[in-house]
């Protein structure tokens, strides 16, 4: 049995030289990876901080400018939407003024057209029956006189319907 306790011992020993070396390469690693992390870092302190101070520095600048901006837009749009809103209104009152106006010229021309048509029956009525009438009264007077004169026949080489009166449709323009 006293040989295998040296053999454990022996082994342990071993295991634990082997666990010391592991422990030794993971520290040198870790160190190596250490220092390259520390050497990005203060890379990145010299070339990226600068740049994010300035980029820090002009947005502070910036700000109060980009706030007039904003400004000036909000107050832009509402003159804008006033303006159109008054616009709007000036178009509805001038198509609805337009649209009245239409329906007063239609309603004038409607009146206008019924007067011609009243006038041009009372035209009628008054003067074109009362001359066709006389113009009948007339024809048969000059027919009644033929008649006595006895037909002699016609005067100065006219024939009878030259002397006849112009019918009614030509003496109406």
């Amino acid at each position: 049995m006293e040989n295998l306790t040296t053999i454990f011992i022996a082994i342990t020993g071993a295991a634990v030289v082997l666990q010391a070396g592991l422990l030794a390469a993971m520290y040198l690693s870790m160190r190596q990876t250490s220092t390259r992390l520390e050497s990005l870092a203060e890379e990145v302190k010299t070339k990226a901080l600068p740049t994010l101070d300035s980029a820090q520095a002009l947005l502070a600048d910036i700000r109060p400018k980009l706030q007039v901006i904003a400004d000036n837009l909000a107050d832009t749009t509402s003159t804008v939407r006033d303006q159109v809103q008054r616009v709007d209104a000036t178009v509805n009152d001038v198509v609805d003024r337009a649209r009245l106006q239409v329906i007063r010229v239609d309603d004038l021309l409607s009146r206008t057209l019924d007067r011609v048509e009243e006038t041009s029956d009372m035209v009628h009525r008054t003067v074109i029956s009362p001359v066709r009438q006389f113009s009948g009264l007339i024809q048969g007077v000059t027919a009644g006189i033929e008649f006595l004169v006895g037909g002699r026949g016609p005067k100065n080489g006219r024939s009878r319907d030259a002397r006849r009166p112009v019918p009614q449709d030509e003496m109406f323009i």
